[in-house]
């Protein structure tokens, strides 16, 4: 399914008239309410979604579901799929493998005819055989890791965003054009970041990595840790943490222990615009952070608009919230295109048919594209940017060191 130009103003015409809608009308509510039906009716579509609101991929998964909601929002304000409302129910894993069978039971036990993912990397991973039994298609909004959508028991899920593989490649050529040849690495202690790490490091054969120190991800003090990466004397620091309090603490322990060094960072506190303003004052400058939202991108431009006339002004959009938006969207093709959800197998091939979609995260060329063979969908390296924090502890830009180049 071809989308390209067509698609693009398709897609920009849809969040033009949720924008008209939000700001002639309020909003219609608070976003962590259950959508409603709106213009759309006959029997509802029921979409599942598995959101780590409480454990410790809350801090991103729960800006995803905001906007997961909003989108099914819109999509039912303007009648829906095939003129049925989507209606969504929400289970909560925690992040927790090992609740993860039970919590997609209890979807499909509700109906869900297809899934979204919203939780951790380990969690997901562990939703992969849950979902050949259960047999129905599931995309990961926010997932990153590679190993999410390879074989085995592959057959179902999808993710939207370039992986730790592509990552790997990014920092590779940010320390070669920085000179960087030792890195530190400070680390949770979380499964999530277990499972990125194996993935993100063993990708990095460009560095030595000559330290690795781990804290408690509900750590209060990690100034040993840091003292003990400062005398293994490396390049740069590169933290990879699920955000929150965690990376606020490593960032505010780096900045007064081990000034003057170059410090990397994962996606996460970029897309955490809450943990910002909890660090110290001037903490996250020169921080650079791998970032997937670029304003040149008209469909992202779009939905900033549309997403601070919702949530305020000073509402930052993350890719978390382009990310979860684009999600909806492809599951709502892939309805249209399977003529209806109730068949999960015609509707897992539709989900392999969609190429071309225009991403409202990445570059303005930026596009994503499915088949048999390829369940991630981002074609090529235009997903991707390192951002740099300005002085303010707010990004101030892409950084002028490296960018990664638009192929694909």
């Amino acid at each position: 399914m071809a989308l390209s130009r067509r698609g693009s103003t398709g897609l920009a015409a849809g969040l033009t008239a949720l924008l008209l809608a939000v700001t002639g009308c309020g909003g219609g509510g608070d976003d962590n309410d259950k959508p409603t039906d709106g213009t759309a009716s006959g029997e509802p579509i029921i979409i599942g979604m598995d959101e780590d609101s409480t454990g410790p991929g809350a801090s991103y998964s729960t800006i995803a579901g905001e906007t997961i909601r909003l989108a099914v929002q819109d999509i039912n304000d303007n009648g829906g799929v095939l003129g049925r409302p989507l209606r969504l129910v929400v289970e909560n894993d925690e992040s927790d493998p090992t609740k993860v069978p039970a919590t997609l039971q209890k979807l499909a036990g509700q109906g869900a005819k297809a899934l979204l993912l919203q939780s951790g990397s380990a969690a997901i991973m562990q939703a992969k055989s849950t979902l050949t039994q259960l047999g129905l298609p599931a995309i990961a909004p926010t997932g990153v890791t590679a190993t999410l959508v390879e074989p085995p028991n592959n057959e179902l899920i999808y993710m939207l965003a370039n992986t730790t593989a592509d990552w790997a490649d990014v920092y590779c050529g940010a320390f070669k054009a920085a000179n960087i040849s030792r890195l530190g690495v400070l680390t949770d202690d979380t499964t999530t970041i277990a499972a990125l790490n194996k993935s993100l490091l063993g990708g990095l054969s460009c560095v030595q990595v000559v330290a690795t120190e781990k804290g408690a991800a509900n750590a209060s003090d990690l100034s040993a840790q840091v003292a003990r990466l400062k005398n293994a004397n490396p390049d740069a620091v590169l933290v990879t943490s699920v955000g929150g309090a965690f990376e606020v603490l490593a960032q505010n322990t780096l900045a007064a222990q081990f000034s003057g060094k170059p410090r990397f960072s994962l996606a996460s506190i970029g897309n955490q615009p809450s943990s910002w303003k909890l660090a110290n004052a001037g903490a996250l400058e020169g921080l650079i952070f791998m970032g997937s939202i670029n304003q040149e991108n008209p469909r992202t431009k779009t939905l900033t608009e549309l997403l601070k006339k919702k949530n305020g002004d000073d509402y930052e959009v993350t890719a978390y919230d382009a990310q979860a938006w684009d999600s909806v969207q492809l599951l709502k093709l892939a309805i249209e295109k399977a003529g209806g959800p109730d068949d999960p197998a015609k509707l897992n091939t539709a989900i392999q048919s969609l190429t071309g979609y225009p991403a409202t995260f990445g570059q303005a060329n930026f596009t994503l594209s499915f088949s048999a063979t390829k369940h991630l969908g981002a074609d090529g390296l235009c997903g991707l940017s390192l951002i740099e924090f300005g002085a303010d502890n707010k990004p101030k830009g892409p950084w002028d060191t490296f960018q990664p180049p638009c192929s694909g």
